[in-house]
């Protein structure tokens, strides 16, 4: 490719409108199989966990701009970056499958030796997955399971969101229905978080395989996933609101399985 051919400087350039309609439309996505990653921590997490690299565009101001396939002005690099601190750095990717199969082999991980679930029930929010997943890393979560999601694994809001958390921890869409079917056959106790029938969270025993189960702030869970859980779960709420931020929930209740589990280490 001759520089001539790499260098793009005009926002109605055929590679630069595909890279903006893969950002915007879950449709493009779908379709191509295609999706974007922006910045280089998150691009490095996308390639240490096996993604292809379609391609690379990087601004003119970069350091390292030569070794890209695309060099673009910053013009347009400030139209096809969603911030600023990324470095310079945007990438198309193709997508890969993921299925609840794939994580069979890690059932038995995760701190003290038991398989450690989140499970989110019709999520909408990207932002709001993707803070999830960044919280499941931390904790050294098994994968994060997403039923009937209302968005998709490569929203690229998702994808900021988690800072590549969602290369680094396993996560796979799936009907809730095979999500229970799932969890069941392999012995996987559900604790549903929700207000009403439940317990305090910290009384529950999570130092075997568990799958913590939440559900959208304004509707909770579902009958179906109620009607399955082994127990139900509940953070204390002492003020007027009667419910946290879906992805700090998820922080509690993840890190109290932590705990539990390296309690549980220690005194054996």
């Amino acid at each position: 490719m001759s520089g001539e051919d790499q260098y793009i400087s005009s926002t109605q350039n055929p590679k630069i409108k595909r890279l903006l309609a893969l950002q915007e439309k879950s449709s493009e996505r779908r379709k191509s199989g295609l999706f974007v990653v922006e910045g280089r921590r998150e691009l490095q997490h996308c390639i240490e966990a096996g993604y292809e690299i379609e391609s690379i565009f990087k601004s003119a101001s970069a350091a390292d701009a030569a070794d890209a396939d695309f060099i673009v002005s910053p013009h347009v690099y400030e139209r096809i970056a969603y911030r600023g601190s990324t470095e310079g750095v945007v990438a198309i990717v193709r997508a890969k499958p993921h299925t609840l199969e794939d994580l069979l082999p890690s059932l038995t991980g995760g701190v003290g030796g038991g398989s450690l679930f989140i499970i989110l029930e019709s999520v909408e929010k990207p932002g709001n997955l993707g803070a999830v997943l960044r919280s499941a890393d931390a904790a050294g979560a098994t994968a994060v399971i997403v039923c009937d999601p209302l968005t998709d694994l490569y929203n690229p809001n998702l994808i900021r969101a988690s800072i590549g958390a969602c290369f680094t921890v396993p996560t796979v869409a799936c009907s809730s229905e095979d999500c229970i079917r799932f969890l069941k056959a392999h012995g996987v106790q559900i604790l549903t978080a929700q207000l009403q029938d439940s317990h305090l969270y910290y009384d529950t025993d999570m130092t075997g395989p568990t799958a913590i189960v939440m559900g959208t702030e304004s509707t909770g869970l579902t009958d179906q996933w109620r009607q399955a859980a082994d127990a139900h779960i509940r953070i204390p709420m002492l003020g007027r609101l009667d419910s946290l931020n879906v992805s700090v929930s998820a922080a509690i209740l993840l890190f109290e399985a932590v705990r539990q589990r390296e309690n549980m280490v220690l005194s054996t």
